[in-house]
């Protein structure tokens, strides 16, 4: 019970810490260097935390802890530069981290489950990525986040047919072609 409590208290504290950094204009080398210092500590008690679990439930407990850090480390790096271009790192960072946990999160099911589950979780992280490359190049990625975004969702959809037989499967494929505009 105190461990997780621990945990709790040092994620609440994080989030609140990481805050004013993705706020900052800029940061001094000497707070830049005790932050990335602190962002270290507080994924070894993360991940120290998941060692009384097992099985996926640790596997997941690791991702996050994994994920919290690459996203702290991106946000600490926007706060110090205050660079556009590390704005869009800190987007990145958070789609490709939520991909990896609930990638993770799929392991707890089988078959088709497990399928369409990855397909939702590449599919969402897809658009996050769209949308990070829409605050980069307006212009032509925002034709691109589109097109992006449509194949993901298709994808979804496809992979949900695939549980389908016969004539149901025929109609939802045709359905989502139609729907995504692959016709």
């Amino acid at each position: 019970m105190n461990t997780i409590f621990n945990v709790k208290a040092t994620l609440v504290a994080a989030a609140l810490l990481a805050m004013p950094l993705a706020q900052a204009a800029s940061l001094s080398k000497a707070d830049y260097e005790a932050a990335k210092t602190r962002i270290s500590a507080d994924y070894k008690t993360d991940k120290s935390a998941c060692a009384s679990r097992a099985g996926n439930a640790k596997d997941i407990c690791v991702e996050e802890a994994k994920a919290r850090e690459k996203v702290a480390r991106a946000e600490l790096e926007y706060g110090y530069s205050a660079k556009p271009a590390d704005q869009t790192k800190v987007m990145v960072a958070k789609a490709e981290s939520t991909y990896a946990v609930a990638k993770e999160r799929c392991d707890d099911k089988a078959g088709n489950m497990k399928d369409v589950c990855v397909k939702e979780a590449k599919a969402v992280e897809t658009k996050a990525l769209a949308d990070a490359r829409m605050g980069k190049q307006i212009g032509e990625a925002s034709k691109e986040a589109g097109d992006d975004k449509r194949n993901a969702d298709y994808g979804v959809a496809a992979q949900k047919c695939e549980a389908m037989a016969g004539d149901a499967k025929t109609d939802c494929n045709a359905a989502a072609k139609a729907k995504f505009g692959k016709l």
